[in-house]
């Protein structure tokens, strides 16, 4: 039986398979397909034939999908009703009312999730302190609901300005809305992120609102596919907090999905950050359509609860700190108004594709560009011919008018994809007052080895990564993931004034909620470990700092721990404390973790333990010029080996290139490290 991770891209759907039997080496399989934007289920089963697994022979299928990202991002949802208090009608249009571009005239605020005519209002208002102060007008409201139900709406948002301290109107309002419309699906801001700060949570309420039939669908969709063809096997979903939960609560969490993809990637640089001892990586993942970047402290994926969806989005589930641009091998080089070469943010997907993929596309390509520089060979290791003739077409309708030849604008476009790229990994270190140079970056993706080192030494890393499994990285990371559940309410008080019973009645009421949540899951209760947390911060601050809190129950001396807890935090994120200020606490937290079996050690190695060391030869450009290299293909890079740039090192689904600066050797897992030669 097979333990499997997929993850669907969009460009690839990649997967990694262990034999649970076998879990060595000669026990993993992958694939890495075309996604199937028709049907994304399509591409999982897909994946498997391609692996050569049957769906009875799954033990567990771990899934990481874009499936709400993208209809969030494209607005390809049945639009929901949102139904709030008297007054808050245009909380989502307004916003916190700032600017994206300080001096832009012309600027255009997104659409909001939910547009104004499927906006409603009742008459009802419940006190900071969740007291009544205005009874919900019932007559009102079910007026509101039949004229919800006449127009065929039938996923509503239901969000009361107060009603993260109470979830009592909240829920009668569920009632008479079932009692009016008994097919409705809706999602209550108490239930989904009862916190502090009406935009928050209004927005995160409406996402769960609109993408509960999306991802319902799809997972309902992908299960029957799967059950169809004889699995038997429990499917998880890769959440955005780098853990995992059965489909059943993502149908009913869908807004915890929002960065489902990349949090594989980030579970597998914890896994390698455990396997080298090295605890602080800066994981990127370069694929077809994105490049996506985060950073990792003591082993950790450091945790967000300030992600904006699009400005003035924010979305307040803890999620891990990945910042997403649009660079991949897909991504398209344009020439702008001002006649300057620019790369992405649009990709050519999968369909069509680069230029060389021969299925339509005509529009020059990270991965055309690539192609004829020589840096990956025109049978794409194996998977199917790459057209050089094409690649040369498409980099010549913006190469001419720059009056550049094909070559020097085909490096061009791979030297500003990599300054984009650098510019992601800054925004996940120094933009948070992290020393880039402090760790190690590790280059996941199909495309990430490719442009790893200029990446790199854009963005000050001395070392880079490239495991043996990188191009399917975040479905590898996937199979490493726990069962994970973050729970969070508001616990609003000045710290000198908390009552100490509260405190510890409120951590023990979300310590219950997240166990029996991640029972309903399947973990084993044995190996449940539960991390506390306060968000915090000095009286009459806008935002708060994220701050552990000890074990076990909480003691008036606890008090001055956390306290000086809350004091390195503060300095951690901005540089500056003070203990003269009044501090307060304002929501509580609680992680929750069932721990799975972790993949053996040996099961990392790939291919390298049985390489030969025989490269093949072949011309590529570097710096203005061909030059005939070496090229050890994904059969041939042994452990121990270590190699001078420039060469290329191929794998089953990437590549690495070393530049005319840089040095490679492959460690005793079967990891690609480069390094600057030390005259550089």
């Amino acid at each position: 039986m097979f333990r499997i991770g997929v993850d669907i891209g969009g460009t690839f759907t990649d997967l990694y398979a262990l034999d649970e039997a076998n879990p060595t080496a000669s026990g993993v399989r992958t694939a890495k397909v075309l996604s199937t934007p028709e049907d994304l289920s399509l591409g999982v089963l897909n994946a498997l034939r391609s692996a050569g697994i049957a769906p009875r022979e799954i033990s567990t299928i771990v899934h990481g999908t874009t499936v709400a990202t993208n209809a969030l991002l494209e607005r390809k949802y049945p639009e929901p009703a949102l139904i709030t208090t008297a007054g808050f009608r245009d909380v989502l249009e307004i916003g916190r009312q700032r600017r994206q571009a300080l001096y832009d005239p012309y600027q255009v605020k997104p659409k909001p999730l939910v547009s104004r005519a499927n906006r409603y209002t009742v008459t009802e208002k419940l006190g900071a302190d969740g007291t009544v102060v205005t009874p919900l007008d019932e007559d009102q409201l079910r007026e509101t609901a039949a004229q919800i139900r006449d127009r065929g709406i039938r996923n509503i948002a239901v969000a009361f300005i107060n009603g993260y301290n109470s979830g009592h109107h909240e829920q009668l309002a569920r009632k008479i809305l079932l009692d009016v419309i008994p097919d409705a699906t809706i999602a209550l801001s108490s239930e989904t992120r009862p916190k502090v700060r009406e935009l928050g949570r209004f927005v995160t309420t409406a996402i769960r609102a609109a993408m509960m039939p999306v991802v319902g669908d799809y997972m309902t969709r992908l299960e029957s596919k799967l059950e169809a063809e004889g699995s038997t096997a429990p499917l998880y979903i890769v959440k955005s907090n780098g853990g995992m939960m059965r489909a059943e609560s993502a149908k009913e969490h869908p807004e915890e999905l929002i960065e489902s993809g990349p949090a594989g990637g980030v579970a597998a640089g914890a896994y390698l950050a455990a396997l080298l001892d090295s605890p602080n990586l800066i994981v990127t993942d370069v694929g077809g359509t994105s490049f996506e970047a985060a950073l990792m402290e003591q082993g950790r994926g450091l945790v967000t609860d300030e992600y904006e969806l699009e400005w003035e989005m924010p979305v307040i589930v803890p999620m891990l700190d990945i910042r997403s641009i649009g660079a991949g091998g897909g991504s398209i080089a344009w020439i702008d108004s001002g006649g300057s070469l620019r790369v992405g943010p649009e990709s050519a997907g999968a369909v069509p594709g680069p230029a060389c993929y021969g299925r339509g596309g005509h529009r020059p390509t990270v991965t055309d560009a690539n192609l004829v520089l020589g840096r990956i060979s025109p049978d794409l290791s194996g998977k199917f011919t790459l057209d050089v003739e094409a690649a040369e077409k498409a980099i010549a309708t913006v190469a001419d008018p720059l009056g550049m030849t094909i070559h020097e604008c085909a490096e061009g476009i791979l030297a500003i994809l990599s300054e984009n790229m650098a510019g992601a990994i800054r925004m996940v270190s120094s933009d948070r007052g992290r020393d880039p140079r402090d760790h190690a970056m590790v280059a996941f993706g199909g495309a990430g080895g490719l442009s790893a080192f200029e990446t790199a030494r854009g963005a000050g890393v001395d070392k880079i990564i490239v495991p043996p499994y990188g191009g399917v990285a975040c479905a590898f990371g996937a199979i490493t993931m726990d069962v994970r559940h973050d729970l969070e309410g508001t616990f609003y008080h000045p710290f000198a004034d908390v009552n100490i019973d509260e405190f510890n009645s409120a951590l023990d009421d979300l310590e219950a909620q997240a166990r029996e949540l991640l029972a309903r899951d399947g973990a084993n209760a044995d190996t449940v470990e539960i991390d506390r947390f306060a968000a915090m911060r000095y009286i009459g601050q806008s935002y708060e700092v994220t701050t552990p809190l000890p074990d076990g129950t909480l003691s008036d001396q606890s008090l001055g721990e956390i306290t000086k807890a809350f004091y390195r935090a503060h300095e951690q994120e901005y540089g500056v404390y003070s203990t003269e200020f009044p501090v307060a606490v304002v929501n509580l937290r609680i992680t929750a973790v069932g721990k799975t079996a972790k993949p053996a050690e040996s099961a990392m190695v790939g291919a390298a333990a049985g390489g030969t060391a025989e490269p093949t030869r072949r011309r590529v450009y570097f710096d203005g010029a061909f030059t005939e290299i070496d090229v050890y293909g994904p059969d041939s890079t042994p452990i121990g080996l270590e190699v001078d740039g420039p060469t290329i090192i191929e794998q089953a689904h990437g590549g690495v290139v070393v530049p005319p600066a840089a040095r490679a050797w492959v460690d005793q897992y079967g990891n690609i490290i480069l390094e600057s030669k030390k005259d550089q």
